[in-house]
């Protein structure tokens, strides 16, 4: 969410930095809404000076034994005034949050301009190989397979997956399941016992509060796989009360629940930075995506994800920012697949984030770059949602900064493995750097 004092201080860079992102904010809107809270706060201020001076005042008559009933009777109304003015305040508030949290996050100075995915700056590429004359890998000595032909031989089924979800799922049996899983293993190793995470095991599924904390909600609700329980709960609370229930939905990212768990929390600033991940399934209804990446993995409504969250100190969260870009490059290259690391563009990030970096591998038998993690600072925009703050050694509790990334994603590294190491004859070489998670197979 965005800091509203930012905007009260400094209204006109935050239109601005928004109409970057082709947002429109009405400064109509936020103009009535804080001149309604400053009415009902110098009325409030009023009210409770005017207690006092009438609190004063009774004194002071019953000491000189004059009457004071009138006085007395102003005192007593003075409260119940005071409450409709918090209850107004309470109201106006609740009115700003929830339209601010459906305001993005401004984007960071050096993100460069832009509105889509065709004004990225590339900032390196990394090819094991040859490059060929565009400086793209260059291409096999024969025609390639996709991924689905090539891994339907050793496991990959989607007639199965059909059958017992629908579309966009995804079975797999044998060696595609085993290397479905030693990818996941390999990367948890690779970010814990090299990189410095903590590896966790998170629910798959989370409340509402968790949703809007971390920036899923409300935006992206039919985006959202929700959750309903069977039956009728009729929980009550130790009163006897029954218990309002929250709506629940499947994560669509372990960064919910990784960064979820810092909600409402203050942390010592000699604990940070902290370093999670965690390998969990993904669920996306993706909403209006249809028709895009139809065929294979790519686009599924369940995939796996290894995630990598760090929470830092405002000051430190850049330098964490290209540290985690380089521990998901990492995967890559111990993998020896070919990559190239964009920054995107402001009219090309995701709503929180302030800044994001789009690290794509080289696909043979598409001929083009597809994207397999993206790395984002959030600053304090989920922290501010969240109430994740950190103490510094002097003064008030701070808000943190938030920083996500995938670290990979599962199976697009393993449409990436396929596609690249596959033979003329149809087999696929497995990597050494997963070889001993295979139990030491070598071709699949």
């Amino acid at each position: 969410m965005l800091d509203p004092q930012l905007l009260r201080k400094d209204l006109s860079s935050v239109v601005s930095a928004l109409a970057r992102r082709g947002v429109t904010f009405d400064t109509a809107r936020f103009e009535a809404l804080e001149a309604r809270r400053k009415a009902v706060q110098v009325e409030t201020e009023n009210l409770q000076a005017r207690r006092n001076a009438v609190s004063k005042l009774i004194g002071q008559l019953k000491s000189r034994g004059e009457d004071a009933s009138k006085e007395m009777a102003e005192s007593q109304a003075i409260p119940d005034k005071l409450k409709e003015l918090e209850h107004a305040l309470s109201g106006i508030q609740a009115e700003l949050n929830g339209w601010l949290m459906t305001i993005p996050n401004l984007p960071h100075p050096s993100v460069p301009e832009g509105a889509s995915s065709d004004d990225n700056v590339e900032v390196r590429r990394w090819i094991p190989g040859e490059s060929d004359a565009n400086g793209n890998p260059a291409p096999l000595a024969f025609e390639p397979l996709d991924h689905v032909t090539l891994a339907e031989r050793f496991g990959l089924d989607f007639e199965s997956a059909r059958k017992l979800a629908g579309s966009r799922f995804m079975m797999l049996r044998g060696h595609a399941a085993r290397l479905h899983r030693a990818m996941a293993q390999f990367m948890l190793d690779l970010q814990t016992e090299t990189h410095g995470y903590t590896e966790c095991y998170t629910p798959y599924i989370v409340n509402s509060s968790t949703l809007y904390g971390t920036g899923q909600l409300p935006k992206f609700k039919e985006d959202m796989f929700w959750v309903t329980k069977g039956g009728h709960d009729h929980s009550v609370d130790e009163h006897g009360n029954p218990i309002e229930h929250e709506d629940l939905y499947l994560i669509s990212t372990s960064e919910i629940t990784l960064a979820g768990s810092m909600r409402d929390t203050i942390t010592p600033v000699a604990d940070l930075p902290i370093k999670l991940t965690a390998h969990t399934p993904c669920f996306r209804s993706e909403a209006g995506s249809g028709g895009r990446d139809v065929r294979g993995v790519i686009r599924q409504h369940q995939f796996d994800k290894v995630e990598l969250v760090q929470i830092t100190h405002p000051d430190e969260s850049y330098a964490a920012l290209d540290d985690m870009v380089q521990h998901a490059e990492s995967v890559l290259q111990k993998l020896k697949v070919p990559y190239r690391v964009m920054l995107l563009c402001d009219g090309d990030m995701g709503f929180g984030a302030a800044k994001t970096y789009d690290i794509e591998v080289w696909l043979p038998a598409q001929n083009t770059w597809r994207e397999i993690s993206s790395v984002s600072n959030c600053e304090a925009f989920q922290a501010r949602r969240l109430q994740a703050r950190y103490r510094p050694e002097k003064g008030k509790p701070e808000y943190l900064h938030t920083l996500n990334g995938s670290g990979l994603a599962v199976g697009r590294a393993l449409v990436a493995v396929v596609e690249n190491y596959q033979q003329e004859d149809g087999s696929v070489i497995v990597p050494d750097v997963l070889r001993p998670y295979m139990g030491g197979l070598e071709r699949l």
